[in-house]
């Protein structure tokens, strides 16, 4: 560890970069009852912090091989930081990005000077091929995280906390990998022990979090893609053993909480951050309810704002579910007049964000309605508890298929039989649609579908499909090589569809 505090005392990362402005919240901080500083790596030229540690490695390399030339694989900043710093430096660069990789993330590579070689439907894919490139034309690759030279070049930002802010109370901190805070906090703790480091991951790629709970690195079966910065499968190699001594605890969000963090930064100081860039802050947020913290000054990284404009519609959409100002909810009634004034009146004044319904030949009838809240959970147990003393009510704010598919299918049921719902992730790209439905093959007849497109470098399908034999079909989803997940059981299926 104390090599990296030595490179980055000598580093030659200012070269490329300038400090970055570290900005003290208004609202986040009131709202908290702490001082709260966001520390602005969206400033940088690719708006990301992956600069530093591209350019700590690549102008550390020796002049045999600089003229060899870097490749490296990525889908997104860690592409730019190699390309920027190679064509800075006059180095030939080779990025290889996945397929699903969005055409802007392609053209920034390209402007930056790198030739962007796209290949393999995820970021494992482009791995490989990067790995082969590097083997079969003599190249040096240039790993994302898992290098002292990047850790330290990330390690430069600590450099610069401590020197903008030496009373910090708490700092939080994104991890992917494990490259930004192996290097963050082991300057930070050789220079002030004191200062608390928070890691932050999603829920639904706790690489770290799982790591230091089970002792050792672990590949997890499936990582969540909304945060796609951070979507990595295993702590690093080399970060895990520097984390594991260095970092103080892992706290573990929503991707609606991050959507809810993105409005925050955005409202605060009109910066748009990417979900992997909102996700320190909103590790804050929930750090700071769950200990009761007051009157502290925290930190939170804004790691990156590289976020295509499309997926803004969904961000807004659950931004404030992941803030508890609206919860989501389906109500059974009677199907019968003055059922819906009843229910109306019962929810005393909140105001109804959504609410869909459809006929069906029943004496119930099921709603799903959507409320704002001002007071978050507290507010909405006890909506729910005078509703449930009326009518059946079921709380679908944190239901997935409710939230991302159910919501825009409301309407007539089919009696269909042997129906069972699956639900689908598949690399997004032109003539991705057809291609998944091409695997699904036509063995099955198709009785349900929905797809959305949400600007995301991976689509969503809700299918329905009438289907013997369970175990056969999911077989043959196993081979498509997609992340799928029987919903059959589902509420939102079973009360709406």
């Amino acid at each position: 560890m104390q090599n990296i505090v030595d490179l980055v005392n000598s580093t030659r990362v200012y070269e490329v970069v300038s400090p970055t402005p570290l900005s003290l919240t208004h609202q986040l901080s009131e709202r908290s009852k702490n001082k709260v500083y966001l520390k602005r790596e969206d400033k940088l030229a690719i708006h990301a912090f992956k600069l530093r540690g591209a350019y700590q490695k690549i102008s550390g390399l020796s002049k045999e091989e600089a003229a060899k030339g870097v490749v490296a694989s990525s889908a997104g900043n860690h592409a730019q930081g190699v390309a920027m710093s190679a064509s800075k430096l006059g180095i030939a660069s080779v990025i290889v990005m996945p397929l699903s990789t969005p055409k802007i993330k392609v053209n920034a590579v390209e402007q930056l000077g790198g030739k962007v070689v796209l290949h393999g439907d995820v970021y494992d894919d482009a791995y490989q091929y990067a790995k082969q490139l590097e083997r079969e034309q003599d190249l040096v690759f240039i790993h994302p995280y898992d290098d002292i030279e990047v850790m330290a070049g990330q390690a430069t930002i600590a450099k610069e906390l401590l020197a903008q802010l030496p009373t910090m109370d708490v700092i939080f901190i994104p991890v992917g990998g494990g490259g930004l805070i192996a290097g963050m906090a082991t300057y930070i703790k050789h220079h002030a022990p004191h200062i608390k480091i928070i890691g932050v991951e999603p829920n639904d790629s706790p690489t770290l979090y799982q790591a230091l709970k089970l002792g050792k690195r672990i590949t997890l079966p499936e990582v969540g893609r909304f945060a796609d910065g951070v979507a990595v499968k295993q702590i690093g190699e080399k970060t895990y053993p520097i984390a594991k001594q260095v970092v103080d605890e892992v706290v573990l969000v929503s991707n609606d909480e991050i959507c809810a963090a993105i409005k925050d930064i955005y409202e605060d100081v009109r910066a748009i951050a990417e979900p992997a860039g909102a996700l320190a802050t909103a590790g804050l947020k929930k750090y700071v309810e769950q200990n009761n913290l007051e009157g502290k000054n925290l930190v939170a990284i804004v790691s990156g704002a590289n976020v295509n404009f499309d997926r803004l519609r969904y961000i807004s959409e659950r931004a404030d579910l992941g803030e508890h100002s609206e919860a989501i909810i389906a109500a059974t009634i009677p199907e019968k007049p003055g059922s819906f004034l009843k229910f109306c009146e019962l929810l005393d004044q909140h105001a109804i964000t959504e609410f869909n319904y459809r006929y069906a030949p029943s004496d119930q009838a099921r709603i799903f309605v959507g409320v704002a809240l001002n007071e978050g959970l507290k507010e909405k147990e006890t909506l729910l508890l005078n509703l449930s003393k009326s009518f059946d009510v079921l709380d679908m704010s944190n239901n997935s298929i409710a939230k991302d598919h159910i919501r825009y299918m409301v309407g007539g049921r089919a009696e269909v039989d042997n129906e069972v719902l699956y639900r689908f992730e598949f690399p997004e790209r032109p003539g991705a649609l057809l291609n998944f439905l091409k695997k699904i093959g036509s063995k099955w007849n198709i009785s349900l579908f929905h797809y959305r497109n949400h600007g995301a470098d991976f689509g969503r399908v809700l299918i329905g499909l009438q289907v013997v034999n369970v175990t056969e079909i999911e077989r043959s989803f196993d081979e498509l090589g997609y992340f799928y997940r029987n919903e059959t059981d589902n509420k939102a299926y079973q009360y709406f569809l």
